[in-house]
């Protein structure tokens, strides 16, 4: 089965609707106000409003207590909530929200924290999110890729290397950007062509 595709970083309708007519599976809005891609709650809910049935909308938080994360989702109309910093099972457990936690992998081993779990893995950086850094593949040998979403310096012409480790989805944010903050169609295009083959 070929991975789900999430388009992270949507700040605007066009882009999201863009991305939905070229095949996402879920879309990313990213909840953190230092980020060039940071859109408000508000913003968001009109977005996720116009969105059609099936499309996953996914909230982006960094340093959130689990109340935030949850009243966020709520007004945002988020379906998901991406943990992108260092949490527990205890954090997760006390979301209402569903969660799919982050590992930010510094080494091999890192790939298989919260193994077993739904989660996405990226490349290390001090930064959170769309630094384009890319991860060690070799990393991924052996490990429940089934469950895990692979992030980090995807873009449509390097998508095809992860195919055959056979990862539950695919995210992807700055390979898809005209500039920071704006996806480019036709690059969104040939992303998901390269996941999914013409769809």
């Amino acid at each position: 089965m070929r991975p789900r595709v999430k388009i992270c970083g949507i700040t605007n309708l066009e882009d999201a609707l863009a991305a939905v007519r070229a095949g996402a599976d879920a879309l990313g809005f990213v909840f953190y106000e230092k980020s060039p891609r940071f859109i408000t709650p508000d913003a968001a809910a009109k977005i996720a409003a116009r969105l059609p049935p099936f499309i996953e909308r996914v909230g982006l938080f960094v340093n959130e207590e689990p109340e935030t994360v949850d009243a966020t989702c709520q007004e945002a109309g988020m379906g998901l909530a991406q943990i992108h910093f260092e949490v527990d099972e205890s954090y997760l457990k006390a979301l209402k929200t569903k969660a799919l936690p982050v590992v930010r992998a510094k080494e091999p081993a890192d790939v298989r924290k919260f193994s077993g779990r739904y989660r996405l893995v990226d490349a290390y950086c001090e930064a959170y999110g769309g630094m384009g850094k890319r991860l060690n593949l070799a990393w991924f040998e052996g490990a429940d890729c089934e469950h895990i979403v692979i992030a980090g310096g995807l873009e449509p012409d390097n998508v095809v290397e992860v195919l055959p480790y056979g990862f539950y989805g695919v995210d992807v944010s700055s390979g898809v950007e005209a500039f920071k903050g704006k996806k480019e169609t036709a690059k969104m295009e040939a992303f998901v062509r390269a996941v999914k083959g013409a769809v």
